[in-house]
């Protein structure tokens, strides 16, 4: 297995200290990604739930900027367990406050009935450059890129658009991406959810500014993200390709909506994901856009 891939899982293994107390480390990027804490606020949920219960959602919400330097404790609350769900509530915590929060459902498999909307008309992954390949490119020139692309040493991401951190063009708020793991992962579902939940939040955000220019007015725009939704509908291989259909359906009041679907090849729909995230514009771009409310 690859070196990025196998640290992305072990940060992904969280360490338990005591019942329904574990633990987590960050990379060592000089931030705290936030899919990373979702995927271990996930994993420690994750070991409270009996087997036969099975994850079907989760929401989040980001309350402060996590520290890289010291290790993130997860405090799991176990709500509720009943013979068809069970629910649970997690808490991460730095330096004594908690700086994300998390509520999470779980059911025992049920028969019901089944549809769901057909995967968009791309093109295969094979057809398609790697986003490691264009970074790597790109951070001979911008070596700070690395700090954000060496994550697709260990997932293989394609974008059908192509649209890259240095573009600086306005687009359509929508974006398609294939992403797996680079090597064969273990059968243990936890794997696959906390690895999901983490390329759930990659690029995701950065989809609200594309009409705008994200490239373009990047130092201009403080931004972050405040939630963060999941709906799992079907099971899924996170070791086999699948399409991060991305949309941003609405911009307003300093704050950007973004929505996505998961599909694997064969175009089963398998997971959904939501978040709001903070696009607030600062300096010369905030007074341009007062001067043109005014």
């Amino acid at each position: 297995m690859n070196p990025v891939l196998k640290e992305i899982l072990d940060l992904l293994n969280v360490e338990q200290i005591e019942r329904n107390l574990y633990r987590g480390q960050n990379h060592n990027t000089e931030h705290v990604f936030g899919g990373q804490v979702l995927a271990q606020a996930l994993a420690s949920a994750y070991r409270t739930v009996e087997a036969p219960h099975q994850l079907h959602s989760m929401h989040a919400y980001f309350l402060r900027a996590g520290d890289w330097k010291v290790p993130i404790l997860y405090e799991v609350d176990r709500i509720r367990d009943g013979r068809s769900f069970s629910t649970r509530r997690v808490a991460a915590i730095q330096h004594g406050r908690a700086i994300f929060s998390l509520s999470c459902s779980w059911q025992k498999a049920e028969e019901g009935m089944t549809h769901s909307q057909p995967m968009p008309d791309v093109p295969p992954p094979e057809s398609l450059r790697g986003d490691l390949e264009a970074y790597q490119a790109l951070a001979r020139e911008m070596p700070d890129i690395a700090r954000f692309s060496f994550r697709f040493e260990a997932i293989d991401s394609r974008q059908v658009e192509r649209i890259l951190m240095t573009d600086t063009a306005e687009h359509p708020p929508f974006k398609h991406t294939w992403l797996r793991a680079r090597d064969p992962l273990p059968d243990d579902p936890e794997v696959h959810i906390a690895l999901l939940a983490y390329m759930s939040d990659l690029d995701f955000m950065s989809t609200s500014m594309l009409p705008h220019g994200r490239n373009a007015i990047r130092e201009s725009v403080r931004g972050a993200s405040l939630d963060h939704s999941l709906w799992f509908h079907r099971p899924f291989r996170a070791d086999e390709w699948l399409l991060f259909a991305k949309e941003s359906p609405n911009a307003n009041n300093a704050r950007g909506f973004v929505r996505g679907h998961f599909f694997t090849r064969s175009g089963e729909l398998v997971a959904t994901a939501a978040q709001e995230c903070l696009i607030r514009p600062i300096g010369k771009v905030r007074d341009k856009l007062l001067a043109n409310l005014s």
